[in-house]
């Protein structure tokens, strides 16, 4: 499946979640926050043209990537915007909230994908242009998953812990409740 369809089809679902009577909630506020979507990304974006997209050199930004794949790396987090060919699960869900948001983003998508750029290439100048704004909110994702990783690791050792604590038990009252053999 292509970043487009998944990008639209996530995008009609995240519409029908909205509440009955077509208001935000406060969690949609925070998920905005927690996505990168700010007032000041909001307002680079609309200083964005066809000619930002189509100047964009990729070449230059491939080359140096594979020069130095560490040259992007924020607290031991490489860049994922250089690595993958694809976006992250975190670009994804911000390119459909920002599209959501930004109806300039939106129309210059429209206008540049297919007929001047492949989505990939789109998304990938798009993360670059917008790096300074939005990397602290993708290595605060990336680390949150960190977390709540291995606290789900730590929380299935421990319920497999607790089984041979109980399985132990049983047997040392089976073996203490039986009688000697003589």
């Amino acid at each position: 499946m292509n970043i487009a369809s998944r990008i639209r089809r996530s995008f009609f679902r995240e519409k029908n979640d909205k509440l009955p009577n077509g208001s935000s909630s406060r969690n949609e506020e925070v998920k905005d926050d927690l996505l990168g979507v700010t007032d000041d990304l909001i307002n680079q974006i609309r200083s964005f043209t066809i000619d930002t997209f189509k100047n964009f050199s990729l070449k230059e930004e491939e080359e140096e990537a594979s020069v130095s794949p560490l040259k992007d790396e924020v607290n031991g987090v490489s860049s994922s915007a250089n690595v993958k060919k694809d976006l992250s699960d975190w670009q994804e869900k911000h390119a459909i909230l920002v599209l959501s948001k930004s109806k300039e983003l939106s129309q210059l998508r429209f206008k540049l994908c297919p007929r001047l750029l492949k989505e990939e290439q789109f998304w990938k100048i798009y993360f670059q242009l917008v790096r300074n704004l939005v990397a602290k909110y993708e290595v605060l994702a990336i680390q949150q998953a960190k977390i709540r990783r291995m606290a789900m690791e730590e929380s299935e050792t421990s319920k497999t812990k607790g089984v041979y604590e109980v399985e132990m038990s049983e047997t040392r009252q089976k073996l203490s409740t039986e009688p000697a053999t003589p």
